[in-house]
């Protein structure tokens, strides 16, 4: 028998036995800023934010025009989402020709569904910016007409993907955030991996999931016995 949600979130705001370090978790704004910026991930796509908003005001000629590459990015983000979560972070060990292929971030991903209070795990990969930032830098180059341009999508999909790395952190620690938009982004990825991992892959916006059918009902969906452990191994305990 499936949880109400109600019971859900308070279960899940409980602390986990999976780890000894989630009483220690941030529980006020501060300590969560402190704490974001310790990792990698937020320090490098803030100094990237910071570093292409000051580029795109020394080229000159701000204007709404800037404003039409974020538009564009913030009609495909929640499909970019479902597709990289799905795809890349659910992906499965494959054999093949006597081998089995599996690759670090899905390994990571994984991990992180096993104890997700380890903050490590919550945070994208640094080395994904070693081939991250030159790919987007030549795709932005190649598709804008002008480098104005081609700045201003470049840094606007790396604002957005600093406030993914925050909605996702922010569903990880005790600490609330007083935005309802934020709240029910929370609610929403702790579903994911309480409830049923097949469902709500969508992180800041769950557009995706609507139009690819993963955002159903909470309560008519079971619990999944394997949302601590993605590959069925052993099954997940949540206390109650």
């Amino acid at each position: 028998m499936s949880a109400s949600p109600a019971k859900l979130d308070e279960r899940v705001a409980r602390p986990s036995s999976m780890s000894a370090s989630r009483a220690a978790l941030p529980r006020t704004f501060g300590d969560a800023v402190r704490v974001f910026f310790r990792h990698g991930s937020p320090r490098i796509l803030a100094a990237v934010v910071a570093v292409g908003l000051a580029g795109r005001v020394a080229l000159g000629g701000v204007g709404w025009l800037d404003l039409a590459p974020f538009a564009v990015l913030v009609a495909i983000w929640p499909l970019q989402e479902w597709l990289i979560h799905v795809f890349i972070l659910h992906y499965e060990p494959r054999r093949f020709a006597g081998r089995t292929f599996d690759f670090d971030v899905p390994r990571k991903h994984r991990a992180h569904h096993a104890d997700p209070w380890r903050l490590d795990l919550v945070f994208i990969p640094q080395h994904v910016f070693a081939y991250g930032l030159p790919l987007h830098a030549l795709f932005w180059w190649a598709v804008m007409p002008t480098p104005q341009l081609a700045l201003s999508g470049f840094t606007a999909y790396f604002v957005l993907a600093l406030h993914y790395e925050w909605v996702h952190y922010i569903a990880h620690i005790p600490w609330t955030s007083p935005l309802a938009f934020h709240r029910a982004r929370v609610k929403n990825h702790r579903r994911h991996h309480f409830k049923n991992e097949h469902y709500w892959y969508g992180v800041t916006m769950t557009s995706g999931d609507r139009w690819l059918g993963t955002q159903p009902d909470v309560d008519e969906v079971e619990t999944s016995p394997t949302a601590r452990d993605l590959l069925g191994d052993r099954p997940a305990s949540e206390p109650a």
